[in-house]
């Protein structure tokens, strides 16, 4: 064996907290003139309207108000339409400086912001789990680790770009800035290697992007 292959050495993976930081510092996903800014698929209104309107539908749908986790809750221009909806909304993200950005800017009696590692920490008690456009971007054995954080859960509302044909899934990727689009897959989570049980599956939403950009899915998943 070449000693200079031999003594070479793999490349560890960056954190995923430096990762998602260095998105927003060299604003990775866009600028739209803010200081933190989660892309289009938080902005674009022919996203974004329809997402809402399916969302707070399924919220209404309670006679008690549930407990929501936004896991990855960003810039939190679309948490913030969701919150009144809510018996209690807890808002998470791992980038520091964007949570304490997102204490000033909002403020409701039942809305608490958390700086979280979701694949690592421990994540507040509730009925239902917000995902969009989270684990799209991460290993998959850090989502494997977030999937087993959900027992306690009812409810996850699951939103993922996807391509736009068929695709095999779950093909595994760096965590960062990017998705498995590019691999010409994405995730399933009923689908191996996480085969997460679920009750009931219901496609809320499906948003096909232009420019054979692919299809932005959201499912509800009821779990046992």
């Amino acid at each position: 064996m070449n000693n200079s292959n031999k003594n070479k050495k793999l490349k560890k993976p960056w954190p995923t907290k430096n990762a998602m930081e260095q998105v927003y510092e060299m604003k990775l996903w866009g600028d739209n003139n803010t200081d933190f800014y989660s892309g289009d698929g938080s902005h674009n209104s022919a996203i974004l309207a329809p997402y809402i309107t399916v969302v707070k539908s399924f919220l209404k749908s309670f006679e008690k108000k549930l407990i929501i986790c936004d896991l990855g809750c960003g810039d939190f221009n679309v948490g913030k339409e969701l919150v009144q909806f809510s018996k209690k909304y807890f808002a998470i993200d791992i980038v520091e400086n964007l949570i304490h950005r997102n204490k000033v800017k909002f403020n409701a009696e039942n809305l608490e912001f958390h700086c979280l590692d979701i694949s690592k920490d421990k994540l507040p008690s509730g009925d239902c789990i917000i995902l969009r456009q989270v684990l799209q971007h991460l290993s998959n054995g850090e989502v494997s680790r977030i999937l087993t954080k959900f027992s306690n859960f009812k409810y996850i509302i699951l939103t993922e770009h996807l391509p736009n044909a068929d695709f095999i899934p779950n093909k595994d990727i760096i965590s960062g800035q990017g998705i498995r689009l590019k691999k010409q897959s994405g995730l399933n989570i009923l689908m191996p290697p996480f085969n997460l049980k679920v009750k009931e599956e219901e496609q809320l939403l499906s948003t096909v992007l232009k420019d054979s950009k692919g299809v932005i899915v959201t499912t509800l998943y009821q779990l046992f």
